[in-house]
């Protein structure tokens, strides 16, 4: 059996030769490149096919605390190892000539290669440090991406939003994993699952945990990293919201699920429904069509947090399958449209199908996926969240499977509204920009995505696949009806035209909101902070200075006095003494 360390090492590898390619080394970079995603991919099948798999060697050991280097492959695990490799793949091909004129593509391709690496890592950790290592390692590796274009002057204040916002979160995250290792003497996965934890010290722990979760899935309220992160390039965006950062929160909660309290997931529920309206909200008012994807994707990793919420890690990691799928397919067709009419904007595109058809109807697939549309795979995924929702059986209170019910209702209305919105206004009506067919490897990928995207759903009716994820048969009763109902009604509503509401524009205002709550009060305390520095602290240092300085000008002054005003000086001591003298 190929070792599952193997799954992070082979991109990690081509990530280090990669750093050390000349800039002008196109050539040997997309090979690498293209080669080390390909053999992840290889290896994630071979480890499907094989056992279950958990071994470790201690690394380092502090006081009573134990670190352990080790992989913890399973089912689950292979299976989005899979996704991860799949989508790699299909950026790194894409990448060759949608970066066709990047004068640091060499650069892209090793920080893309230590992308998919670091997800890698989060997969198959069998250590809760080495889990660390590979969620902030993807961190750095997106602020790299996201700001990689230097001529676009959005992209690096974009960068630093996301490192920051997601840093943040991070904080709560590094001190649950803190919490939880030291109190079982050991950060080894199944050490940390196997140990007796107090019901204080587990809700206190979850939470910290869902702080980090918040912030790598976009979840509110540190959600508003993503939609600025369209200012990478547009393979990158298919990267972070398919298979990469948003589902790697999704993912650690699958992994260490028996250690939420129901507090905890009453929090991820509410977090969720409330992810989940306003993403697709603020959806519904994009002109920009990778912001319209980019809030899309907030939304749908709302679903999976509410089938969590609600106890199914089995529904949230089925969801994050096929949403990989889908939006990664979303992402580079809408590159591909990008490439061809020179415009991120829905207001100057349209009829666009007749000179696109390979990705009109990819995209089309996509959008249908997203939405429900049956049989495509989002179909079978979001039907089973909005089941288990309505048959909760977690630690969570009912409260919050009505909850997340009501709100995964709400959002498959208001998704076809915005995906059929989307699809009108890129390729239908009046034809604003002419546009062309993308070249082989931006088209064929986008094709070939094409087919999870509408058959993976049914892969619910595979026997192999229900057990490795834990699935139940699909379930298929009278309350299918409703959200499909609501899936019509949406659609209509979006195909006549949606009003543009400033509030779901804004995305509820919330970034001003960050801004005036956190942005400001942090820049008055910086700038508070240098004040009470160079006015105390350097005002001291640099008055004692000044002062001595002064006082040794004055000296030297006195001591270079003429020689008839040093003796009239000494003079008129020798007598003031003399006279103090015969006084006293």
């Amino acid at each position: 059996m190929i070792p599952g360390v193997l799954l992070p090492a082979v991109p990690f590898a081509a990530a280090l030769v990669g750093f050390l390619l000349p800039l002008k080394a196109r050539r040997p970079a997309a090979v690498l490149g293209v080669g080390g995603a390909a053999a992840a991919l290889l290896i994630a099948v071979i480890t499907a096919a094989s056992e279950k798999s958990d071994r470790s060697r201690q690394w380092l050991e502090i006081g009573d605390l134990t670190v352990t280097f080790g992989v913890r492959v399973d089912q689950p695990a292979a299976l989005v190892a899979i996704a991860v490799g799949a989508v790699a793949l299909a950026v790194q091909v894409y990448s060759i000539t949608y970066l066709a004129d990047d004068e640091r593509y060499p650069p892209y391709v090793a920080q893309v290669s230590l992308f998919t690496a670091a997800m890698l890592l989060v997969v198959v950790a069998g250590d809760l440090i080495m889990l660390l290592v590979g969620w902030e390692v993807m961190g750095i590796c997106s602020y790299l991406l996201i700001g990689h274009d230097r001529h676009l002057r959005e992209a690096p204040a974009a960068a630093v939003k996301a490192f920051i916002v997601t840093r943040v979160g991070d904080v709560g995250f590094l001190l649950g994993i803190a919490v939880l290792g030291i109190g079982a003497g050991s950060f080894r996965i199944a050490d940390v699952l196997a140990h007796d934890y107090g019901a204080t010290t587990l809700t206190v722990a979850g939470l910290l945990l869902l702080a980090g979760v918040a912030g790598k899935s976009a979840q509110f309220p540190l959600h508003t990293w993503l939609p600025d992160a369209m200012a990478g390039p547009t393979p990158i965006s298919a990267l972070i919201h398919a298979a990469t950062m948003v589902a790697a929160g999704i993912y650690v909660v699958t992994r260490l699920f028996p250690l939420f309290t129901g507090a905890a997931l009453a929090v991820l529920g509410v977090m969720a429904a409330v992810t989940l309206l306003l993403g697709a909200l603020a959806a519904t008012a994009q002109d920009d069509i990778k912001r319209v994807l980019a809030w899309s994707t907030v939304s749908q990793i709302g679903y999976m947090a509410g089938a969590l919420a609600v106890g199914s890690t089995s529904a949230a990691l089925f969801h994050l399958l096929t949403h990989a799928a889908f939006k990664a397919l979303l992402f580079l067709a809408a590159g591909c449209v990008i490439h061809a009419v020179g415009s991120t904007l829905m207001s100057r595109m349209g009829g666009l199908r007749r000179e696109m058809p390979v990705t009109f109807w990819s995209f089309a697939i996509g959008l249908g996926a997203l939405a429900g549309l049956p049989p495509l795979a989002g179909f079978w995924s979001k039907e089973g969240v909005i089941y288990v929702a309505h048959h909760p059986g977690g630690p969570a209170p009912e409260w919050v499977g009505w909850l997340v019910w009501l709100a995964a209702l709400a959002g498959v209305a208001i998704t076809a509204a915005y995906a059929v919105r989307l699809l009108k206004g890129t390729f239908f009506g009046e034809t604003r920009t002419h546009g062309h067919e993308a070249p082989p490897l931006m088209r064929w990928p986008v094709a070939i995505l094409a087919i999870p995207s509408a058959l993976l759903g049914l892969a619910i009716f595979w026997p192999s696949f229900r057990a490795a994820l834990g699935l139940e048969a699909a379930h298929i009763d009278a309350w299918v009806v409703l959200p499909l109902a609501l899936l019509a009604a949406g659609a209509v509503v979006g195909w006549r035209g949606l009003p543009t509401v400033p509030a779901f524009a804004r995305a509820f205002y919330l970034d001003e909101v960050q801004h005036l709550l956190v942005v400001r009060p942090t820049r008055f305390l910086a700038r508070a902070v240098r004040l009470g520095d160079e006015a105390g602290v350097d005002g001291a240092v640099e008055g004692t200075g000044r002062s001595t300085l002064r006082l040794a000008r004055g000296l030297a002054t006195a001591h270079r006095a003429g020689l008839p005003r040093a003796a009239t000086a000494v003079l008129a001591a020798a007598v003031l003494l003399a006279a103090l003298g015969v006084i006293l």
